[in-house]
């Protein structure tokens, strides 16, 4: 079980924040619900001396729409919790720009749901709002300490690799880490408590969030088929497979995909790198948000998961994939310079789970096993995308359940997974 959080836990998103609010006019904090954005908002809002209108209140909900131009005036900045409830709002805020220009530091907006779910907000605002993806809590972030892989990797690559060159996790640690996820109303809890609350949290989203975005006929259906996502967590989305049976057309499954999507529920990882010559396949990966949440929809227990059964194997292995490629999402989203990623995988069968092109052009790569020795086999998709890349490929990193980090051969490497959350002097 994980450790009890203390307080209130400091988000590494938090600088980048404060910086981009002294350069954009509007900035938009997306992420599932629960995740931690009004908390990040309210220390945001504390430390400017401003207030946060809490749109999730009905009855403050009803007096700002009652008066939208005097509410969006009022305080700069402007400090919306959970716009999605009025996004009207948004045309206020934006007249309020025209008047005023286009001001750095206007407003701050957290929304549970993605903005382009929301078609008049998609236009209020063009030119003038950027968005900032809030993900579950990091495994640093929970302990306190700043993850530093990506930018380490990019300075020296063999330096990263040998700064700890052991580590003591163990499957049962990872699988622990899995199970718990990262949302803070659910990771310090009780196995039993945790359940509960993702059931809860399940319930809300499809029976309360869904219905605000998109008047659904099939709350049933919608949940089956997070539910049978989930089954395919870290695989590459096959939706005709997902519904088969569940007497949808494919249309209707497309757009509950999407909605899942909008929702924070599921998050869609691209294909990377289509023009290489190894001609890489065009379909996305499907993975939960979070890999708690992901294990609750599976029933899947850290005493099942603990199995040697093969099926337990393939059911652990791709919770991990989903776990990881996560952890590495969050990362991504404090880095200053905007970045692509993905993942990587050829018609021959050869795949890389995730990519980071910097803006350079030069890339990191990760594949992620669940075993703790790797054979050489398994570096098939790192080295073909070594090759095809070049001087472009800055390393590309198998990260196991193992206790070693070494240099397996030229610019590849094997590292513990937990490296991914240990600092790099």
């Amino acid at each position: 079980m994980s450790a009890p959080l203390a307080g209130i836990v400091a988000r590494r998103i938090t600088p980048l924040l404060n910086t981009l609010s002294a350069e954009e006019p509007v900035i938009a904090l997306h992420g599932p619900r629960a995740v931690g954005k009004s908390t990040i908002l309210h220390t945001f809002a504390k430390t400017r001396g401003v207030p946060v209108v809490d749109l999730d209140d009905p009855a403050v909900r009803e007096a700002v729409l009652a008066s939208p131009a005097a509410a969006v005036g009022q305080h700069t900045p402007l400090c919306l919790d959970e716009y999605q409830h009025a996004p009207d709002l948004l045309d206020a805020l934006k007249a309020r720009l025209n008047r005023e220009g286009s001001r750095p530091g206007t407003a701050v907006l957290t929304g549970s749901t993605r903005q382009d779910a929301l078609p008049r907000t998609a236009q209020a605002l063009t030119g003038r709002l950027h968005s900032m993806k809030i993900w579950p809590l990091s495994q640093g972030e929970m302990a306190g300490v700043v993850e530093n892989l990506l930018p380490a990797f990019r300075e020296d690559p063999e330096a990263t690799v040998l700064a700890h060159p052991s580590s003591s996790t163990t499957r049962s640690d990872y699988i622990s880490r899995v199970c718990a996820g990262g949302f803070p109303l659910a990771v310090s809890r009780t196995p039993a408590a945790r359940n509960r609350w993702f059931d809860d949290y399940v319930t809300q989203s499809v029976e309360r969030d869904a219905l605000e975005l998109v008047r659904i006929r099939q709350r049933q259906v919608l949940r089956e088929l997070l539910n049978r996502l989930a089954g395919r967590t870290g695989q590459v989305l096959n939706l005709s497979n997902a519904v088969d049976g569940l007497g949808v057309e494919r249309k209707t499954a497309d757009e509950y995909t999407k909605l899942l999507e909008d929702l924070f529920l599921i998050a869609r990882l691209p294909a990377w790198g289509k023009t290489l010559r190894a001609r890489a396949t065009s379909s996305p990966k499907v993975h939960v948000v979070d890999s708690g949440l992901a294990a609750r929809l599976l029933r899947l227990t850290p005493e099942k998961m603990a199995s040697l059964d093969p099926t337990a194997l393939t059911e652990f292995g791709n919770l991990l994939e989903t776990f990881v490629v996560g952890e590495l999402r969050k990362q991504v989203s404090w880095l200053e310079e905007q970045v692509t990623v993905g993942h990587w995988r050829t018609h021959d069968g050869d795949e890389v789970d995730f990519v980071v092109e910097f803006d350079d052009g030069t890339v990191l790569a990760f594949e992620v096993k669940a075993a703790e020795r790797i054979p050489g086999k398994d570096f098939a998709g790192l080295r073909k995308l070594r090759n095809a890349l070049g001087d472009r490929f800055i390393a590309g990193v198998a990260l196991s359940a193992g206790q070693r980090s070494f240099n397996y051969e030229d610019r590849l490497y094997v590292m513990p997974i937990d490296r991914l959350w240990t600092p790099i002097d």
